[in-house]
């Protein structure tokens, strides 16, 4: 669920051309959403497409490709990000946060660095 938003800058995988832009975050989507356009406009083309279930029960179809998001210009991480509708807005998903080590705490409208759980068979 979408709670506050957030600086993230999004660039190609080999950080030639890059936009900062404002993302909603939302522990509720699985992957990044950026505009389409945005995703166009540095070059990057899709790649695969994935079925979702909208909020709504409703299950569209959407192309996806991997890109590199930054948050605070300290955390990096290659990316599924999926290509957004016009005029929608960019949302910050789980998966991103997840791969970057980061919670959040919506009182304080804040992400939060995490321990993340490594339990391998012995």
């Amino acid at each position: 669920m979408a709670s506050f938003q957030k600086e993230i800058e999004v660039s190609t995988i080999d950080g030639s051309r890059s936009q900062k832009l404002r993302a909603w975050v939302d522990t509720g989507a699985a992957y990044t959403w950026i505009p389409q356009s945005v995703l166009e406009d540095l070059g990057i083309a899709p790649s695969f497409r994935r079925r979702f279930r909208l909020a709504s029960g409703a299950e569209i179809e959407r192309d996806c490709a991997q890109a590199t998001i930054s948050v605070d210009g300290s955390r990096s991480i290659i990316t599924i990000c999926v290509f957004g509708d016009e005029g929608s807005e960019p949302l910050l998903g789980a998966i991103t946060l997840e791969e970057m080590g980061l919670g959040v705490d919506p009182l304080n409208q804040r992400l939060i660095p995490v321990t993340l759980l490594l339990a391998p068979f012995q």
